[in-house]
C-alpha cells in the first residue's frame, strides 16, 4: 500500500511537472542587451586669489584651453547624452563675468555659457547644461568640442581687497555622460 502511495505521489509530481507554465527559451535575448554606463569626469578648475588679479594691470583675461576627451572617437561614437556642471565661486571684492566657449578644432564657438558673479559675499552659482537630451543642447556640440576658451573681465576695480579670508574667484566644471557600449 505504501508503494501505492508513492506511485501515487510520483505520478501527480509527474502530471504538475508537465502541466507547469514555462516559456520557449530565446537565444536571442543576448541581442536586447543594452550596456550603457554612465562616465562622470572633471573637466576644467581655475582658481585666482584676489591678490594676483589686483597685481594685474588687464581687467579682461582670456585662456584657451586644448581638451580632447570629447573628440576621441570611441567617446564621440558613443556618447548618448548627459550633461556639464558648473560651479562657480566669488570671495572677492570685484564683480566678475566669466564667458566659456566650447571651441571646435578650427576655434570657432560651438556653444556660449555666460556668467555673472557678485562681488563678495554672494552664494556660489551652480548651473547644469544638458546635451542630447530633448530639452538639452544638440549633443553634437560635444562630439565636436576640441577645447574650450575662458574669458574672465574684471567688471569692478584692481585695488580693493575682500574681508574675507582667502579671497579667490573659482571656476569649478565636470561632465557627467551616458555611453553606448552595445
Amino acid at each position: 500500500m505504501r508503494k501505492s502511495r508513492e506511485l501515487k505521489g510520483l505520478m501527480i509530481l509527474l502530471l504538475l511537472l508537465i502541466a507547469a507554465c514555462s516559456e520557449p527559451t530565446d537565444f536571442n535575448q543576448a541581442d536586447d542587451l543594452m550596456l550603457q554606463p554612465v562616465v562622470e569626469a572633471s573637466i576644467l578648475y581655475i582658481e585666482s586669489p584676489e591678490e594676483v588679479i589686483n597685481q594685474s594691470s588687464f581687467t579682461s583675461f582670456t585662456y584657451d584651453f586644448n581638451f580632447d576627451a570629447f573628440g576621441e572617437e570611441f567617446v564621440s561614437e558613443n556618447i548618448i547624452d548627459g550633461m556639464i556642471a558648473f560651479e562657480l565661486e566669488n570671495t572677492t571684492s570685484k564683480p566678475f563675468t566669466i564667458t566659456l566657449e566650447f571651441l571646435d578644432e578650427a576655434g570657432n564657438t560651438l556653444f556660449t555659457q555666460v556668467f555673472q558673479l557678485d562681488a563678495a559675499p554672494t552664494a556660489i552659482l551652480y548651473r547644469e547644461v544638458f546635451f542630447g537630451t530633448a530639452s538639452g543642447q544638440d549633443i553634437n556640440i560635444i562630439r565636436n568640442t576640441s577645447g574650450f576658451r575662458v574669458t574672465a573681465s574684471n567688471e569692478g576695480d584692481t585695488s580693493s581687497v575682500s574681508s574675507l579670508p582667502d579671497p579667490k574667484i573659482i571656476f569649478r566644471s565636470s561632465a557627467k555622460f551616458r555611453l553606448n557600449l552595445l
